[in-house]
């Protein structure tokens, strides 16, 4: 069990903010689409197209990406055992759109970066942003995200999980000491 360090309210807010952010760095809308990252990311992706919906009257396409197979670090040497691949979902052209890439949390960057080698060979964005509803630092790649809800420092010790309504029954973000 962890200490949770946003509740519900906070969570909603901080989609509000990233959502806010997108439409104010985008003149239009209408060439955006939304692909979340398996497996959170997907439900933070719906949450923002709904929120876009709401403000802007558009149905902005969301996908699911997953990046299983484009992970550098996903076999373990030590039980031969390759990983479960699940499936990718992205029923939209992404040639030439403004594709933001939808995660929970960014740490190392190394998530992000199998995401844009996944998202590449799919097709050709006119431009790829990404947005994270937790940016806990501690990368490893020059990966930046552009739209982020909540920065919480951690230590390497510290783990930080999010937990959303459609897996968990509740919206929270909570870190997780890994030395206990």
């Amino acid at each position: 069990m962890g200490k949770e360090v946003v509740d519900g309210v906070t969570m909603k807010r901080a989609l509000t903010r990233i959502t806010y952010e997108i439409i104010e760095q985008n003149k239009t809308v209408e060439d955006i689409a939304l692909v979340g990252i398996k497996t959170r990311g997907i439900y933070v992706a719906q949450r923002i197209a709904s929120r876009l919906k709401q403000l802007e009257g558009i149905d902005v396409p969301v996908g699911t990406l997953d990046i299983t197979l484009y992970r550098d670090d996903n076999h373990d040497a030590k039980t031969d055992q390759e990983p479960e691949v699940n499936s990718s979902d992205i029923a939209f052209d992404i040639n030439d759109k403004n594709v933001i890439l939808v995660d929970d949390v960014v740490f190392t960057g190394r998530t992000i970066r199998a995401a844009l080698d996944a998202l590449m060979d799919i097709g050709r964005p006119k431009k790829i942003a990404l947005a994270v509803l937790v940016d806990r630092g501690h990368r490893e790649l020059p990966i930046r995200p552009d739209f982020v809800g909540k920065n919480i420092p951690t230590s390497l010790d510290e783990q930080i999980r999010v937990n959303v309504e459609e897996i968990d029954g509740k919206d929270s973000i909570d870190i997780l000491d890994l030395q206990k």
